[in-house]
């Protein structure tokens, strides 16, 4: 019959345990010499540092390829993006008229968003542009030379700029709301084919566009001048102030929800590509709660 073994005390293992830690007769630190662990910790310091170099140098090469002007590779985007302002998650635009807590944020986001755009800011940063054409700047053997930009001025967004005694709440506080729209940038983007761009806006069921009523688009008919493009990136184009369209809901329908679509429309766009539901286009939820 085998053997039970014998039990250790307590105070057996406890030494046991130390003299793994620390074994003073053959001076070794958890198993190993001084000489050991030295071999090994240089080992893995080759070894890391080989991995980090060889790292830095991938990420080196990579980035001789890369443009710090430009995008590399921009073929996919035939059509950009369009966003909306306020910030709303969801794209969700819902406040009660009577609670300023429900849209007090949305205001303080709008009044961020357009103080670049003050007229006074503008005529100090940016040229009065041409319109009605592209504003090309051509290197002139100057690689990445400084373009400038072209004004923008926040007035010309009527009652939905927040700069008038009744309109520093862009109807926020008398449910008849602004929302700005914005196209994304795209380097060297072209709209239009040298024809007018504008952007429109509607219901996205034609049953419900008597309940969101007509809207008011500032500049008129929602217009986008070509002088503002193209864009040449935000190294090079350190002032360029994005056109933006705002629109006024003046007799949208209250406590009901009103799902809206705006359009990009210019010459050669695709602005119906189902893969793509923020190609050229933006919906958004609007819902005006009253008590």
């Amino acid at each position: 019959m085998a053997r039970d073994k014998e039990k250790r005390s307590c105070g057996q293992i406890m030494a046991e345990w130390r003299e793994f830690i620390w074994d003073p007769r053959s001076r070794q630190f958890l198993g190993r010499t001084g000489t050991s662990w030295g071999l090994i910790l240089l080992f893995y310091l080759v070894f890391y540092g080989f991995l980090a170099g060889l790292f830095a140098l991938t990420m080196w090469v990579l980035l001789q390829s890369v443009d710090p002007h430009k995008p590399t590779y921009q073929d996919r985007l035939h059509t950009p993006g369009m966003m909306i302002r306020p910030r709303a998650e969801g794209l969700d635009v819902t406040f009660n008229v009577t609670q300023s807590q429900t849209w007090s944020h949305l205001v303080r986001g709008l009044h961020q968003f357009l103080e670049p755009y003050n007229d006074s800011v503008q005529a100090a940063r940016n040229a009065a542009c041409v319109p009605g054409r592209y504003n090309e700047q051509p290197d002139d053997s100057v690689p990445n030379y400084p373009k400038r930009a072209c004004r923008f001025n926040r007035s010309i967004l009527g009652p939905c700029a927040g700069l008038g005694p009744g309109d520093d709440t862009y109807g926020y506080s008398t449910g008849r709301p602004c929302v700005l729209l914005k196209v994304n940038r795209v380097i060297n983007f072209f709209p239009g084919r040298n024809k007018s761009i504008n952007v429109e806006c509607a219901a996205k069921r034609e049953e419900d566009a008597a309940l969101l009523g007509p809207l008011q688009l500032f500049p008129p008919n929602g217009s986008i001048d070509l002088m503002y493009f193209p864009y040449y990136g935000k190294r090079v184009h350190v002032n360029y102030t994005q056109p933006v369209v705002a629109v006024l809901f003046a007799n949208a329908t209250s406590n009901m929800d009103h799902y809206v679509e705006c359009r990009l429309r210019a010459e050669g766009l695709r602005p119906h590509d189902e893969r793509d539901k923020f190609a050229g286009r933006v919906a958004f939820r609007l819902r005006i709660n009253r008590e």
